[in-house]
């Protein structure tokens, strides 16, 4: 069995049936990212020692007739921005930061862990997820596996480049703006961002900076929708230090991976009213979308109202952003002695500086008003759903662009002859940040030559199963599988 592109499915079953050694699909795993990582810099650091130790812990767990769980011997990458686990670092592509180990576990790591998972390595991402490309001081950027002088997409953009090449079945990646989305639908992966503290998000020192912030969440990225129901089936339910986090969930995602979706009704929106898209990946998603008529369902064409113009909107979770970058600066200046806007300036990205000097000077009144933008967002998805179960779009409204030189790839300026912020202002994916709604992307085709292109499918709040369902009858009736045979070596 080649592991470099078996599922995380297909791996456990066999290694809990003991047809398949946890210690050789880690050592598999582990001489591919060797061969293929230089190229595609996914990986920020490689735990080899550990992942190989772990390995054979499960194995002998395997032979002694224990349980190992539902993820037994499948390895995991984690972001490394928003990931801790012991011993590995965390440096959030940041000079600052660059010698930062981490002391404790995630609480997902944890469950990962528990239900039989190997962290074989943390995974690349921008400074300080500051932006929707993945390009850093420290590392530089993660390559497109479809086209490596192109970026993978941010800021799990590491995650998205190892899953799509291989490099491991499962990654993790966390979402405030799209950071699960945007890297999947430019690497030609799966990417599902539950329902707000879905997955609970221990944070500290602030344990409510996301309430009032933008809203983000941990999510998997996989090559197969089954995957992510199983790995949301083991990372999601209620913890108590997180007080935002949801009771534990009735639902099986897996099962809801089988589940019919006949009679469902799905808007359409090409750009939410606003946003400006590429023509080729208007008519992608456009033609993406129908195909959920052959799977049962009834697909429509609407009109959401946000009320705001794209400029408006993305200035405001830019807003946002900043605030909570501002606030971390300031803590970390009183607590830890460390000025990351005096002796570290120079060395960190222009567009880092840039949000730590606004969110330093925005108000109380200011950032509360914010909400009000928010607000308008929320009430507009919801209009929808008053009379659709789903919302389907374009994940983002241009294709992957070339990678920049000294660490400064950014998005486009411009998209279809309108100007847009570069960060983040061609990736609608954010409005579900300001709201909370459950919103997966999944490979809708492709463009210029094989660039992929992905399609975000948004659910009311707390129907993840609903959206899962979706996902998978759209892979069953335009299966994307055969596409990695183009980067398969």
């Amino acid at each position: 069995m080649n592991t470099a592109y078996a599922s995380a499915t297909e791996i456990a079953t066999n290694v809990r049936r003991g047809n398949l050694s946890p210690v050789t699909v880690v050592e598999e795993t582990l001489t591919r990212i060797e061969r293929r990582n230089d190229e595609l810099n996914a990986y920020a650091e490689i735990a080899d020692d550990y992942a190989r130790e772990r390995a054979a812990e499960i194995e002998r767990a395997v032979g002694d007739g224990n349980p190992v769980g539902p993820l037994a011997g499948v390895p995991v990458a984690v972001k490394e921005s928003a990931a801790s686990k012991t011993g590995l670092r965390r440096t959030m592509g940041s000079v600052p930061f660059r010698d930062s180990v981490a002391e404790t576990d995630s609480t997902f790591v944890t469950r990962l862990e528990l239900a039989g998972a190997v962290i074989v390595g943390t995974t690349n991402t921008p400074e300080l997820d500051h932006k929707t490309t993945t390009d850093n001081p420290l590392r530089g950027p993660t390559r497109n596996p479809f086209d490596p002088s192109r970026n993978a997409g941010g800021s799990s953009g590491g995650s998205a480049a190892a899953v799509a090449d291989g490099l491991t079945p499962v990654a993790h990646g966390k979402d405030a703006g799209g950071s699960l989305r945007v890297p999947a639908a430019w690497s030609g992966v799966y990417a599902f961002k539950p329902t707000f503290r879905r997955v609970p998000d221990v944070t500290r020192p602030d344990g409510f900076a996301d309430d009032l912030g933008v809203r983000s969440s941990h999510g998997p990225i996989t090559r197969s929708v089954r995957d992510a129901a199983l790995v949301l089936d083991v990372i999601e339910g209620h913890h108590p230090r997180d007080p935002s986090s949801l009771p534990d969930s009735d639902d099986c995602y897996r099962d809801a991976v089988e589940r019919p979706i006949d009679g469902l009704e799905i808007a359409y929106t090409p750009d939410y009213g606003t946003f400006p898209v590429e023509t080729e990946v208007r008519e992608t998603v456009a033609d993406a979308a129908e195909a959920f008529g052959r799977a049962g369902a009834t697909v429509e064409r609407v009109e959401v109202q946000l009320g705001y113009s794209h400029a408006e909107l993305t200035d405001t979770w830019l807003d946002l952003v900043a605030a909570n970058l501002a606030a971390m600066s300031e803590w970390l200046a009183r607590h830890e002695n460390l000025d990351l806007l005096g002796e570290y300036r120079e060395e960190m990205t222009d567009g880092v500086v840039e949000l730590l000097e606004s969110g330093a000077e925005t108000t109380a009144t200011e950032y509360l008003h914010n909400h009000v933008v928010r607000t308008a967002v929320h009430d507009a998805i919801e209009d929808v759903f008053e009379e659709y179960d789903l919302l389907v779009s374009p994940t983002v409204c241009h294709p992957p662009v070339e990678n920049a030189t000294e660490e400064s790839t950014l998005g486009p300026e411009e998209v279809d002859g309108e100007s847009v912020d570069p960060r983040i202002g061609w990736c609608p994916t954010y409005l579900l940040n300001f709201t909370g709604h459950p919103a997966a992307s999944v490979p809708a085709g492709t463009v210029d030559g094989g660039l992929p292109v992905g399609m975000q499918i948004v659910g009311p709040r707390f129907a993840d199963e609903t959206v899962i369902a979706a996902s998978a009858a759209f892979e069953r009736v335009r299966p994307w599988a055969g596409r990695y045979d183009a980067i398969r070596d």
